[in-house]
């Protein structure tokens, strides 16, 4: 089955309510996002079941909102693609349920994308880059290298074995008392901190290979932190800002150094010497990593790709482009489509420590 015809694209996986409208040829005529951080602020970080109930209260009107601002209706859409994991089950299972609804209700397609294959298609969509390119996906929940090597093929080089930068963010940023979400503010204060008071770890870099590791990172963060306040009774302003700038500046060592060792390693697997490293997730949109991804492709003679800031975060234009592009490869509808907390990318590829005993979380 092919389309010719625009995408309705519905994202529901986390705290980011979702509905985009994008056509085959990249254009995207619509992008809604309802924001949860107001609900979720006080409890410094995402609670599950009130992210699903947000969901299934706002999704109709998310919907409805970018048909509208599109300029269309469910008569010009083609296909509808969802989000069907991973991510919050609950929130995963409402986006299903209504587009299969939508599906059922006009006689249109439904086909179920994974999240992750939103990300790593995203460069496709803001910059047409060619097959095959580097990924860094690097998100609250996710930090992994692929190999994007068409809409359907991805192969993992590396990956955090335990926390996700974006998660290392938001519990520093609590461990702060900084407030939530966390990577915004931790990268705020670090602008105006000194990122060598603290000595910091830099974990996994004396071991060869693309995984990470940001748990003992976090831990030394609250080491030093406890040191202080035991010193002093309290953190003053400057404390604070050195402790951020300090370990953001360890977090991107880590990833800029794995991401020098995953350029290597991409180019040795697909003997393509002009690479073109692309980067997507929430915490791409952190100034200092990307000013250090630069320097890494700059020195590689790599190109690198970062979608506009919008595009980085959850959204639903990456998951109706996803849609478009592997319907065009062969996927299949299916209006049967489930919801699955957990979708590995690299089916094939070892689960990384850390990933539980249901499975691979991306």
């Amino acid at each position: 089955m092919t389309t010719d015809g625009l995408c309705l694209g519905i994202e529901s996986s986390c705290d980011e309510t979702a509905a985009a409208v994008v056509s085959p040829d990249r254009r995207i005529l619509s992008s809604i996002i309802f924001d949860q951080t107001v609900l979720h602020a006080r409890f410094g970080g995402v609670v599950p079941e009130i992210a699903a109930r947000a969901h299934a209260e706002r999704l109709d009107l998310c919907v409805a909102e970018a048909l509208k601002a599109a300029d269309v209706t469910l008569d010009d859409i083609a296909l509808i693609a969802v989000t069907a994991g991973p991510g919050l089950i609950g929130g995963v299972m409402s986006g299903v349920m209504c587009a299969k609804g939508i599906a059922v209700a006009r006689g249109l397609p439904v086909l179920g994308v994974n999240h992750l294959a939103g990300h790593a298609l995203t460069p496709r969509l803001s910059d047409g880059v060619p097959y095959p390119y580097l990924m860094l996906l690097v998100s609250g929940g996710h930090c992994q290298f692929l190999a994007v090597n068409g809409p359907r093929s991805f192969t993992r080089l590396g990956g955090t074995i335990d926390d996700a930068p974006g998660e290392a963010f938001d519990k520093t940023a609590k461990l702060l008392a900084l407030g939530y979400p966390g990577g915004p503010l931790v990268e705020a204060e670090a602008a105006k901190g000194d990122a060598k008071r603290f000595a910091f770890p830099r974990p996994l870099l004396d071991r060869p290979g693309c995984d990470m590791s940001f748990s003992g990172l976090k831990t030394a963060l609250r080491r030093a932190r406890d040191e202080i306040v035991a010193e002093k009774s309290g953190l003053t302003r400057a404390d604070r800002a050195d402790l951020c700038a300090g370990f953001q500046a360890a977090a991107c060592d880590v990833l800029a150094e794995k991401t020098r060792r995953a350029l290597v390693v991409f180019r040795e697997r697909t003997g393509v010497p002009a690479a073109t490293l692309a980067v997507a997730g929430g915490v791409a949109a952190n100034t200092a990593l990307r000013a250090a991804l630069e320097g890494v492709a700059d020195d590689a003679g790599a190109r690198l790709v970062a979608p506009p800031l919008s595009l980085c975060t959850d959204n639903a234009a990456m998951i109706a482009w996803a849609g478009i592009e592997q319907l065009a490869d062969g996927a299949e509808p299916d209006a049967a489509v489930s919801a699955r907390p957990r979708w590995p990318l690299d089916a094939d590829a070892a689960p990384l420590l850390g990933s539980g005993k249901k499975g691979a979380k991306g």
